[in-house]
């Protein structure tokens, strides 16, 4: 069974993230020493660097993993646009752009310069104001067969309104998503 179709350029703003099952995106303190060990789909992370033209992050995340080299197996390559309150601290890295404006300004920085091709947000705060002001274009979410209990949340919107999704793919947009899982042996 296929569950989406494969990723196209398209000049898009996606909110990609793979998470845990319980809804984090990183673990406490931006970790990511639980992202080992998933297998996906062949050819989908070829996919996406092929469809992507920008990422844009925050200045957490990118403080946590500030090397560029690696991102899809270091198949991708493109600029890098972080979004943060205090660029005149952050050491200078080719291809990395250290913005200060609002985030809807980023995502059009980043957008144009992704000339056509995706833009990535990789970052859970971004990705939640993006949502709020109606600039996401799509929610990409890789479901990692993991519980983490703690860490930063994809939506933390404490309070707030829920926000309803229509799924992509599928004849019902409004279909609940059947996951099912069983705890592994040994862990």
């Amino acid at each position: 069974m296929t569950d989406i179709a494969p990723r196209r350029a398209e000049g898009k703003v996606l909110w990609h993230f793979t998470m845990s099952l319980d809804g984090f995106v990183a673990g406490p303190g931006h970790t990511m020493d639980w992202m080992t060990d998933f297998a996906f789909r062949p050819g989908q992370l070829e996919e996406y660097a092929a469809s992507t033209g920008a990422m844009l992050g925050g200045r957490d995340g990118w403080d946590a993993f500030p090397d560029v080299s690696g991102i899809y197996g270091g198949d991708w390559q493109g600029p890098v646009f972080v979004l943060t309150h205090h660029p005149q601290d952050a050491a200078p890295v080719a291809g990395v752009t250290f913005l200060d404006c609002d985030v809807a300004e980023a995502a059009r920085i980043a957008l144009e310069a992704a000339d056509g091709k995706n833009v990535e947000v990789l970052s859970a705060s971004i990705g939640r104001q993006l949502l709020e002001r109606g600039l996401i274009d799509e929610i990409d979410l890789h479901l990692a067969p993991v519980l983490l209990g703690d860490g930063i949340r994809l939506f933390d919107n404490p309070g707030g309104a829920p926000v309803r999704l229509d799924l992509v793919h599928g004849g019902d947009r409004t279909a609940v998503v059947d996951v099912r899982y069983r705890p592994a042996a040994g862990g």
